[in-house]
């Protein structure tokens, strides 16, 4: 249902903000200017940015934030179109990072270039937005909650067992057929949520890319076919991993709760989830780069900072005067080392390795080294509709029913180039 109402409402966008017409009156409070923020998570990110949110607040007497959660990334993405449509969005948000190209082609973003400090801030290069996508554009996104998926093992098992994190495919597979119990001490030895972002990052592995420089969306070609066998082979022939219940996020909370329970020994999830893990096992957790195929790969995900375009002009400086607080060293750092997501700066890395965190959390900077196998997402306006209507729903379908790899990713691009036909 989430997903139906996300994409029903995804559709009209660009009609609708074309026709905006006036803007709504500058919010203020007590003689400042508020600059109202929608997030979409909950648990301790949420308790993070809002110990931030509260700090930024009461370092100055000029701005008020107001933070409100709208619920996961998808609802809070529906909400934002049907309040772009009736000119009350709120000044600035973050989003999923591969429906940027679709907010900045619709014109609904502002562009920060212009904004004081803009140009001058290091980012981080695999997790900034020129870095992120395949082509260089104005300045729209600012990230935020940046993650890439990551390996994590139970410490305690691998250890009893006598093995070490695999680095292929194959050693993947060896260990989980090695790791995995039947009886009253079940255990799955692999799990991973049958998801979009997992499947990319073995499309990479595999040698393949989603779109072509041209844009036609080949899904990765043999890589992707590839890639859906593996999981089935995993799921049905070796019977070692168990596709988690439920769909989108629920699946990914399905996983971690195995995890934790010491019911799946090895699980694909995001960097995100590094410090909920880590608190919450009764075992040691450890963090490994995602096995290769022909070479390493992993995409980026989360989310970036948008500033609405159709918001007043001051509460638009006033979400800058926030955005980039949240870029200072000490902001990012303490989002990085609270949560486990990537620090966004290069200043901010460098004064983490000069005190020596990643000496202490060499799970960190198992999330950082990553990144030097990022691959970019192609400034792709449809890519979202593709990940979120074409292909997510045929991978839960062929691993479930064991569908011909080859049929079910043939029928997946035809779909998608229909759609990129119909779009243009």
């Amino acid at each position: 249902m989430k997903r139906r109402a996300f994409l029903q409402a995804l559709a009209p966008l660009s009609f609708t903000c074309a026709s905006w017409g006036c803007r709504r009156e500058t919010a203020r409070k007590d003689g400042r200017t508020i600059a109202t923020l929608w997030f979409s998570y909950g648990g301790k990110n949420r308790e993070v940015l809002l110990d931030l949110v509260k700090r930024f607040n009461e370092s100055q007497p000029r701005v008020l934030v107001e933070a409100t959660f709208q619920g996961d990334y998808f609802e809070a993405l529906a909400k934002l179109r049907t309040a772009l449509a009736a000119k009350v969005a709120p000044t600035f948000s973050h989003v999923v990072g591969e429906v940027i190209p679709y907010l900045a082609e619709a014109n609904v973003l502002e562009p920060l270039d212009g904004y004081e400090g803009a140009k001058d801030i290091a980012f981080v290069p695999a997790v900034g937005q020129s870095g992120t996508y395949r082509t260089r554009r104005p300045l729209v996104a600012i990230p935020f909650n940046r993650s890439t998926p990551i390996m994590y093992l139970n410490g305690a098992i691998l250890e009893k067992e006598g093995l070490k994190p695999p680095v292929t495919w194959d050693e993947l597979r060896d260990a989980a057929r090695a790791l995995t119990r039947r009886g009253d001490d079940a255990r799955w030895g692999y799990e991973v949520p049958i998801s979009w972002w997992f499947w990319v990052a073995m499309v990479g592995q595999a040698g393949g890319t989603l779109m072509t420089e041209d844009g036609d969306p080949t899904l990765g070609g043999e890589a992707g076919e590839k890639a859906l066998a593996f999981w089935q082979r995993l799921v049905h022939e070796d019977k070692v991993m168990r596709p988690p219940p439920g769909r989108d996020y629920n699946a990914w909370q399905a996983t971690n709760q195995d995890f934790l329970a010491g019911q799946a020994a090895i699980t694909w999830t995001s960097t995100a989830f590094l410090r909920y893990l880590e608190e919450n096992a009764r075992f040691p957790v450890i963090a490994a780069e995602l096995p290769r195929d022909v070479r390493a790969a992993v995409p980026t995900g989360g989310t970036f900072f948008t500033v609405l375009r159709q918001a007043p002009r001051e509460e638009k400086e006033a979400a800058w005067s926030f955005l980039r607080w949240m870029c200072e060293p000490d902001q990012t750092i303490e989002w990085a080392t609270r949560t486990g997501y990537l620090p966004i700066t290069e200043p901010a890395v460098r004064r983490l390795r000069e005190a020596g965190y990643y000496a202490k959390h060499p799970n960190d900077e198992v999330a950082l080294a990553q990144l030097a196998y990022a691959e970019p997402w192609p400034w792709a306006p449809e890519l979202f509709r593709i990940q979120r209507d074409v292909v997510e729903p045929r991978l839960e379908r062929a691993v479930a029913g064991r569908e011909d790899p080859r049929a079910v990713m043939s029928e997946a691009r035809a779909v998608a180039r229909s759609q990129l036909t119909r779009s243009r």
